[in-house]
């Protein structure tokens, strides 16, 4: 089965630089969602931290978030 779509996908030009493209796309993804994790800041997961507890009324503010009962 491997050797027909070998066969099929030597027949089409440039067809090498779609590994390198799907790799590189891969690779900046990754190093991005890295950055943003790593330049999130403390103050904005723990805010996201919060979510599943939060009851149905939630006050926001700009400065600080506070849940109210």
């Amino acid at each position: 089965m491997l050797k027909y779509i070998k066969n099929h996908m030597t027949s089409i030009d440039g067809v090498e630089i779609y590994p390198v493209l799907s790799l590189s796309i891969f690779f900046i993804f990754f190093i991005l969602l890295f950055i943003y994790v790593f330049r999130g800041g403390k103050k904005r997961f723990e805010d996201v931290s919060l979510y599943p507890m939060a009851d149905e009324k939630v006050e926001t503010k700009t400065s600080n978030q506070t849940l109210s009962e």
